[in-house]
């Protein structure tokens, strides 16, 4: 029996010719030896040594038949039976994969000659029995991707690697053209988004729905907060302008300080009525305005003009350009920290915590895994079947038989073992049958 590994520092030539005399011009798969072909490599020397022992034992039994005793006959019986059993079992298993001692005989080198429709056959397998929708939805109903998502998210230290991976490629797209073109592509959109859009009746809408809860109010109380201290701050000026508009002879007689203390004082009085009375008539006639404005903003075509106007002016503002790119240099920027590791552990853990204490999140995520698995198995099967048909039809015969062999090749011996002994033994028992029935 041939070899069934070649040597590393022999590796098979990319042109080498198969059993069958076939070009090919396929990929050599690289050669390690396991423990199992080791093991494999002990027990066909072992096999092949047995049956040069039966062979022995059969000359030396035919032998002794005459010049030491009958007896010796058994003997012969099971020596015969052994090497025959043997022999047929180490041709069927060689034929498998080459040809029994390079003779060409017919349906040997089985595998080698069937490589391709083997790549075939398994692709073909797979695409019957697992790589279906149905199929994979069915094996796929009970497995926890969120679950499991959260186990990932719940060991920052495991993912470092992938992490710096990210990180890395952030980094590298930040960089290049396509992210400017990206960038300046959200900004062509945004703004003709908004040239599109008609702002008014929508601004009308929301200042209606804030009257409505109430919630234009705290903009009121800040506005008086912010007039009060503006006049605490303001104070001396505006004395000074009262001192400015008053003639020298009103001055003379502090004419123009009382009036500047009634004017600070009625100010200062009226906001903190205005503070302390939430129905203070200043606040409803300012409830009516916004009213007013609100109604306006979704009716009256003049306020919309004016609106839409204001709109136009905004957009072809270069500030408003540069507002929207350094938006998206800070998410950018944003961005590249966290794929860093800046704050990337407690993002983890609160997701992995949500994960795992929302069902409803848990149960959309693993209802999103399943159908982006079944949706690829859906529209990249056949692909991916195709992938493994072609593959096997590119690997090297010869590299691969020997790959097959390898992987076998102790179960192999074991069954050239079993053919010499159970051979010898059967030898035994239709020579006992002859001899009881009379014919030896």
């Amino acid at each position: 029996m041939g070899k069934l590994l070649r040597p590393p520092e022999a590796p098979q030539p990319r042109d080498r010719k198969l059993p069958n005399d076939a070009d090919t011009t396929e990929l050599t798969l690289p050669k390690v030896k396991t423990l199992g072909e080791a093991q494999g490599i002990r027990l066909r020397r072992f096999a092949t040594g047995l049956l040069v022992v039966m062979a022995a034992l059969l000359a030396v039994s035919t032998w002794a038949i005459g010049a030491i005793h009958p007896g010796w006959v058994w003997v012969q019986a099971f020596a015969e039976a052994a090497l025959v059993g043997g022999l047929a079992d180490w041709f069927a298993v060689t034929a498998l994969f080459r040809h029994p001692m390079g003779v060409p005989i017919p349906h040997t080198a089985i595998i080698p000659k069937s490589k391709d429709r083997i790549g075939e056959a398994l692709a073909s397998f797979l695409k019957t029995n697992f790589l279906t929708p149905a199929n994979v939805a069915r094996r796929l109903e009970n497995f926890d991707a969120a679950n499991a998502l959260a186990g990932v998210l719940e060991r920052p230290a495991s993912g470092g690697r992938v992490r710096r991976g990210v990180s890395s490629l952030l980094v590298q797209l930040a960089e290049t053209p396509a992210a400017t073109a990206v960038m300046k592509r959200l900004q062509d959109g945004v703004t003709t988004r908004l040239a599109d859009m008609e702002l008014s009746p929508l601004l009308g809408r929301m200042l209606e729905a804030m009257i409505a809860d109430g919630r234009h109010r705290p903009v009121i109380d800040q506005l008086i907060q912010w007039a009060a201290r503006t006049l605490d701050s303001q104070e001396g000026l505006i004395r000074a302008m009262v001192e400015e508009r008053t003639t020298w002879v009103l001055r003379l007689v502090n004419v123009d300080e009382r009036i500047a203390n009634e004017l600070v004082g009625g100010l200062r009085g009226l906001l903190a009525d205005l503070a302390e009375d939430p129905n203070h008539p200043v606040r409803e006639k300012a409830d009516l305005a916004l009213s007013n404005l609100a109604f306006d903003l979704q009716h009256m075509p003049e306020t919309k003009a004016k609106v839409e106007r204001v709109k136009r002016e905004l957009l072809a503002n270069p500030a408003v350009a540069d507002w929207l790119e350094g938006v998206w240099s800070r998410l950018k920027d944003g961005l590249l920290k966290v794929a860093q590791g800046e704050g990337l552990s407690d993002i983890g853990e609160a997701m992995a915590r949500s994960l795992r204490e929302d069902p409803q999140l848990s149960g959309a995520v693993n209802q999103l895994a399943r159908r982006a698995v079944v949706g690829t198995v859906a529209d990249h099967g056949d692909s991916i079947v195709k992938l493994v048909s072609e593959t096997v039809k590119g690997w090297d015969a010869a590299t691969i038989t020997d790959r097959l062999e390898g992987a076998v090749l102790r179960d192999l011996q074991y069954i050239r073992l079993n053919g010499t002994l159970i051979g010898g033994l059967i030898g035994l028992v239709l020579h006992a049958a002859l001899v009881l029935g009379g014919a030896a």
